[in-house]
């Protein structure tokens, strides 16, 4: 931990490495789950299977994470806003954990709780982890369930499916599924998280390595785009999510902040325009919010940005101007 009690990312000589380790438990609909495809459950006895149920459970997703970004978003699309509800902590948080600054007296107004580490340690008194959102929480217990981000928004489609609005989108079409799962890994691990092996390299090598990747694939991505509307052609899935909650980020942050800065997002057309068509589209720009993103982002990396101070820019008009991407497919909203 750094002097002034924030957390540190770097590691000097080394690459960034994500700790991809979390509370594996699952809400399901039944014993098992509700996903034909679904092989990495199979009864697994370190897994907990918990009830699909209205009310029982709440959503703690910060605005400001794109790994949360993306629960708040699929929540939304899939009409889910009566059924699981959300609570948001503030944009910054110290070592020990996520907290609800933004709410009345600094306390959840459903969990009763200041931090989500305490929805952890009710549950796991030791918990030796950190400390992350999205998180599912039980409501009457006030212990966390899971924060396996991936199965979070996996799950909201297809377990709680009895609970969507009538026209939610089919975020995992099963003909798709295959070059699907395809396209999201790619997107992963080399721009969701490879924006973060370039912000944290804790070398020249590691970074030039992670330099390289993230803009092989934008340029991957650049083509891909260029003559189809979503990831997956005229249908928006939940790869467009995971992939949007980057490059909504991109400029403010990872350009500057991380150190992405070949060309700016705003510099690609077929990606720019893409970005722009999503955050235009009902669920994904009401989540955004900026001066938390920025304020996340240079406040709490200050091992890497020691001022703490947060830049004015850019310009956030240009998230509303038009994206002319309508013309590439049918209108999936």
């Amino acid at each position: 931990m750094s002097d002034n009690g924030k957390p540190t990312y770097t590691e000097e000589g080394k690459a960034f490495e994500r700790d991809m380790s979390y509370v594996p438990d699952r809400i399901l609909a039944g014993e098992r789950s509700a996903d034909p495809h679904d092989a990495e459950y199979g009864g697994r006895s370190d897994v907990t299977v918990w009830p699909v149920e209205p009310g029982r459970y709440r959503l703690v997703a910060a605005r400001a994470c794109p790994w949360a970004n993306r629960s708040i978003i699929v929540r939304h699309l899939l009409g889910l806003e009566d059924v699981i509800s959300w609570g948001a902590p503030g944009p910054t948080h110290d070592k020990r954990s996520w907290t609800f600054d933004l709410d009345p007296g600094g306390v959840d107004p459903v969990l009763g709780i200041e931090r989500l580490q305490e929805a952890f340690l009710n549950r796991f008194p030791d918990y030796p982890k950190g400390i992350t959102v999205p998180a599912m929480v039980e409501v009457e217990t006030v212990q966390v369930v899971t924060n396996d981000f991936p199965w979070i928004t996996h799950d909201l489609f297809f377990e709680w499916r009895d609970h969507h609005r009538p026209d939610a989108p089919d975020l995992w079409p099963d003909d798709l599924r295959e070059e699907m799962e395809q396209v999201m890994e790619r997107v992963f691990t080399e721009v969701n998280n490879g924006v973060y092996r370039c912000g944290f390299a804790g070398s020249q090598e590691a970074y030039d390595d992670a330099y390289d990747r993230l803009f092989t694939a934008l340029d991957w991505l650049e083509e891909r785009l260029t003559d189809r509307r979503y990831l997956m052609g005229d249908r928006l899935t939940e790869a467009d999510v995971r992939l949007f909650t980057t490059l909504v980020r991109f400029d403010a942050v990872y350009h500057g902040h991380f150190k992405c800065n070949r060309n700016k997002l705003a510099e690609m057309p077929a990606l720019g325009g893409y970005a722009r068509d999503l955050y235009q589209t009902p669920g994904f720009g009401q989540t955004i919010d900026f001066d938390q993103i920025k304020a996340h982002y240079y406040c709490v990396h200050t091992d890497i940005n020691p001022t703490g101070i947060v830049p004015k820019g850019p310009d956030e008009s240009v998230w509303h101007t038009p994206h002319g991407r309508n013309k590439l497919g049918r209108d999936a909203r």
